[in-house]
């Protein structure tokens, strides 16, 4: 029979967390020239006419949005 008795590891000191220098990135405000992606639904019918109707222009469908959003404002006010 082994009668050695097992000796506790040492605890593990946990070292302090580093210190912040600087505002965390996830706050600061994308430069207005970032893209960023806008999601909604639309009927498959609307997507298809929108979409070929840009193409047929030589637009994106981004353009698109762009510049009808800009002529609604003009119409219906900021």
């Amino acid at each position: 029979m082994n009668t050695a008795t097992r000796v506790p590891s040492p605890r593990k000191q946990r070292e302090a967390p580093p210190q912040l220098e600087e505002a965390p990135r996830n706050l600061e405000k994308a430069p207005p020239q970032d893209t960023e992606t806008l999601n909604f639904k639309v009927v498959a019918e609307f997507k298809r006419e929108y979409k070929v109707y840009a193409a047929s222009r030589g637009m994106t469908m981004i353009d698109l949005l762009e510049q009808s959003y800009q002529i609604y404002k003009e119409r219906h006010g900021s």
